[in-house]
């Protein structure tokens, strides 16, 4: 899982080369973030060890939010050609806050389709990664409440040998879909389903 996510991040830094300033400065499916907010957010994560996010917990009164606030204010102070940079280095890394490495897998593509879906420029994701985000997503509930927003709903990928749970039909692409289990109602335009209305309504 830990490879999937090299592969998925160095495939992200090159679906990022060649951005504008423009672009970075685009909102991002992320609320209240632009897209280079994002990608500081991915290389601050990238580059993370769990005794970093520890001391970040301590620093920060044990708020996630503010860490990751003050993360990307520090990180982002880099331009974004640099930090793209960065991101193909800590690839190549073995580092990773702690919990499940799959996380940082479905961290990785969601957070780059974040930046890349609000753009409409594609991210040539490989077929383990994205499956292996959805199959993690579908029971995340801590921090991304994944679980929980399809509880009840019968997801569909169009693209993909994929899907998972009973009820209202959700359909579409496989990218949608993870976005959509995220929490990214941008995406739900690209999907089909008497399912999609009921997503409408989750946080």
């Amino acid at each position: 899982m830990l490879f999937r996510s090299k592969t998925e991040r160095l495939t992200t830094a090159d679906a990022f080369d060649g951005f504008s300033d423009t672009d970075w400065d685009t909102p991002s499916l992320c609320d209240g973030w632009r897209n280079r907010d994002t990608l500081a957010h991915i290389v601050a994560t990238a580059e993370l060890t769990t005794g970093g996010f520890l001391g970040g917990m301590v620093r920060n009164g044990f708020s996630f939010t503010r860490m990751v606030a003050g993360d990307i204010r520090r990180v982002g102070a880099d331009d974004p050609a640099t930090l793209v940079g960065r991101l193909r280095t800590a690839a190549n890394g073995q580092n990773h806050p702690p919990g499940p490495v799959a996380s940082m897998l479905m961290e990785i593509v969601v957070h780059g389709e974040d930046i890349a879906f609000a753009l409409g420029k594609p991210i040539h994701h490989s077929n383990e990664g994205l499956l292996g985000a959805a199959d993690f997503a579908k029971n995340a509930q801590p921090l991304v409440g994944c679980r929980k927003r399809i509880a009840g709903l019968s997801l569909h990928a169009t693209d993909h040998e994929w899907s998972t749970g009973t009820g209202p039909e959700v359909r579409g692409p496989l990218v949608a879909l993870l976005l959509a289990m995220s929490g990214r109602k941008a995406a739900l335009d690209s999907l089909t389903g008497d399912g999609v209305e009921i997503l409408r309504t989750r946080d």
